[in-house]
């Protein structure tokens, strides 16, 4: 197809596309928002841990953190930096918050503190372990946490006393707080230490402590971890009957509390140093001169810039500063392959830039975070040599509209044409709208086909193309086929899941009926399910304002938008209400898209030739065989269609859904971009067919 043609015909072949998607990665807000712009940026803050509730959680007990380098570790307060420790190069730390948590357990044998954290890992409650002294020498606490609140610490306390329980032996989990004692500020580090030791040989749990102090700081020691006034009481109590004199700290006082890890690998135990940030508002600035901090907890990625740590919401949070075009080399090398033509390559680094600059501080502490919610971010891993050059090419460059940086939105793969706004948020503008993406379909090029058969069992399943061979045809017409090698998987998608178990193998000799052919799922052909009843319920609680049935019988898709995605489904006869029609992805199950057909597997309709149905698998069908026997329609009986495609009967009610593209499909669709690209359009074009009404301005 020429290029005009296409640009021409996009809107009428959007109308007439039944099935489609989107992609790669998924960049989206759930509805069109005002957002507080920046021109240009110097640097962007990206969130790699984070709790803001409903609007984002990503969240872990604690951080560890390496670099090449030493860095500085400096408390943030309004009028400078003030240093407060320093990591050595090469060497692990660990970062958390000094919130709720709770105290399991202790011992000094590591066996049992290893068992328990294995316990627990599989949990909710995830294992911190630190070291700690005594008179008789090092002692392990196990902890789990952090919680919002005295509450949840309370009820996680009573979780774990269930899950541990065999490793307690009588000791009771208990919830610990950030309310302490101190000595105040000590002459030096050596003393501080001195005094945590004193304590600790007292029976009562205490830490060296960092305050900041002026232009300086100064070290303290701490004792206990309460959660309420009458536990710190008690306490001071307590202490008071040694030779040592302590008071309140006060609500929550900031400082860095220092803690010994006993490491993160339960085989044997790893002293690390541990800093817990505490106060409300404390941050912590982490920062070296170039060589990057590496993150554990992130797949261990090493990201450019410095970090921060601080605390949001009872959870330690983690946000990388970095400065904005190579936050651009990293992000750009996450969302598309370096190996794609240029011009793809610089079209979506001025789309990444312009929606990076548009959401302004959208999470509070920081601009954007590093997953598909904004941008896939994997610091320096996913930095590439071209995708710089293309971020370098087009430096500065974003997209406008009215006089405003537009929120360029993209998806992988919009499933041969994009979405019109109302097929996503229920609302429309002038940004974007349906129009043909055919490069989208250049996605399959490289994937097999996948033959979906009826086994002799009544089993259906898929076997990929290179491992079948056809074996001829039975009295309807329909192939058969056998396999080319032994335990050849039959897959219950026509794709390779390492994580789910093939449905059966078959061997050479064994034959099953070729019910169709069809395109491996990927980012532009998909299936998924089937799905139960029980499966989808479960999924679509909490996602409908629709009062759910015991049992879904039927569910059909009523309404298509402009582009055919789903806008409207019934479930047994009533509209399915969802609060934007994208939202029927995560609704049912976590579809790719809401391009999609519904295929019915244990049910089927005969229509007569005045279109009215004659009968249906609830009026079963009584069917004559060869033999002249009447038999009833059951599962594995071949059904086909007015458009000779084949399925067959399978016991139960179940959904099969049938669909294009991954995504919302708003925007640049990556891989029309690229199908673009490769037909000798530069990176300008690209961006302005599925950008409406925009320019592109070099700031």
């Amino acid at each position: 197809m020429s290029r005009s043609n296409w640009k021409v015909r996009a809107l009428k072949a959007a109308l007439r596309i039944m099935l489609a998607g989107a992609v790669m990665s998924t960049v989206w807000t759930a509805a069109p928002q005002a957002q507080v712009q920046a021109a240009s940026m110097d640097s962007i803050r990206v969130a790699l841990f984070l709790d803001l509730g409903s609007k984002y959680k990503s969240t872990v007990p604690a951080v560890t953190i390496s670099s090449q380098e030493a860095l500085t570790a400096s408390f943030v307060t309004p009028n400078a930096n003030i240093q407060a420790a320093a990591l050595n190069a090469g060497e692990q730390t660990r970062l958390s918050s000094n919130s709720y948590r709770v105290k399991v357990m202790e011992s000094k044998d590591w066996t049992v503190i290893a068992e328990a954290v294995k316990k627990l890992q599989a949990t909710v409650d995830k294992p911190v372990v630190f070291s700690s002294y005594t008179e008789q020498g090092k002692v392990y606490q196990l902890y789990t946490g952090m919680y919002a609140s005295e509450q949840a610490a309370k009820e996680a306390a009573a979780r774990t006393a269930l899950a541990a329980a065999v490793y307690l032996k009588g000791q009771i989990p208990s919830a610990k707080g950030s309310m302490h004692l101190t000595t105040g500020p000590l002459a030096s580090e050596a003393d501080a230490e001195a005094m945590v030791r004193a304590l600790q040989y007292n029976g009562v749990d205490a830490f060296k402590a960092i305050v900041p102090a002026g232009e300086g700081v100064s070290y303290e020691a701490w004792a206990g971890e309460a959660v309420n006034e009458a536990e710190l009481s008690a306490l001071q109590s307590s202490v008071s009957k040694t030779a040592i004199t302590m008071v309140p700290s006060g609500n929550h006082p900031v400082g860095l509390i220092l803690r010994e890890d006993a490491g993160l690998d339960a085989a044997a135990p790893q002293s690390m140093v541990h800093y817990m940030i505490s106060g409300p508002g404390s941050k912590l600035w982490l920062a070296g001169t170039g060589a990057g901090i590496n993150v554990k907890e992130r797949s261990g990625r090493t990201y450019r810039g410095s970090m921060e740590a601080g605390s949001k919401n009872g959870q330690l949070y983690l946000v990388n500063t970095v400065p904005f075009e190579q936050y651009l080399y990293s992000v750009v090398g996450a969302e598309v392959p370096s190996s794609w033509s240029m011009e793809a390559l610089k079209a979506q680094a001025v789309a990444a830039r312009s929606y990076a600059l548009y959401q302004g501080l959208r999470f509070e502490v920081a601009h954007v975070v590093d997953t598909v919610l904004t941008q896939a971010y994997n610091g320096i891993s996913s930095e590439a040599e071209r995708t710089t050059a293309a971020v370098n090419a087009t430096a500065g460059e974003v997209l406008m509209s009215g006089g405003s940086i537009v929120e360029a939105v993209f998806s992988s793969n919009s499933g041969g044409v994009t979405a019109d706004p109302s097929e996503v948020w229920n609302s429309g503008n002038n940004l974007f709208a349906a129009v043909e993406s055919p490069g989208d379909a250049s996605a399959q090029a490289a994937l097999k086909k996948w033959y979906a058969i009826l086994l002799p069992s009544g089993q259906t399943g898929y076997v990929r193309e290179d491992n079948v061979k056809e074996t001829g045809s039975t009295l309807s017409g329909l192939k058969t086929m056998t396999v080319t090698a032994n335990s050849t998987n039959v897959r219950p998608l026509p794709m390779i899941q390492s994580s789910v178990q093939p449905l059966t193998q078959m061997n050479p000799g064994q034959t099953a009926i070729v019910l169709d052919i069809v395109s491996e799922s990927g980012s532009y052909d998909w299936v998924r399910g089937p799905f139960t009843s029980e499966q989808l319920l479960g999924s679509l609680k909490g996602r409908t304002s629709t009062s759910l049935p015991s049992v879904i019988t039927s569910l059909e898709v009523t309404g298509r938008g402009p582009s055919g995605r789903v806008t409207e489904l019934t479930l047994n006869g009533q509209a399915l209400k969802v609060s934007y029609p994208d939202m029927f992805r995560s609704a049912l199950g976590g579809l790719p898209s809401t391009m999609f057909d519904i295929e019915p597997t244990g049910s089927y309709t005969v229509l007569g030739a005045n279109g009215a149905a004659s009968a249906s698998s609830s009026t079963p069908l009584t069917i004559l065989g060869a033999d002249q026997a009447k038999r009833p329609a059951a599962a594995g009986m071949i059904i086909m269609n007015g458009a000779g495609k084949s399925r067959a009967l399978e016991s139960g009610q179940g959904f099969r859904f049938v669909g294009k593209g991954n995504g919302h499909g708003l925007g640049l669709s990556q891989w029309g971009a690229k199908g673009m690209a490769d037909e000798g359009y530069d990176y300008k074009q690209i961006l302005q067919h599925y950008y409406r009404n925009t320019t592109i301005v070099k700031d």
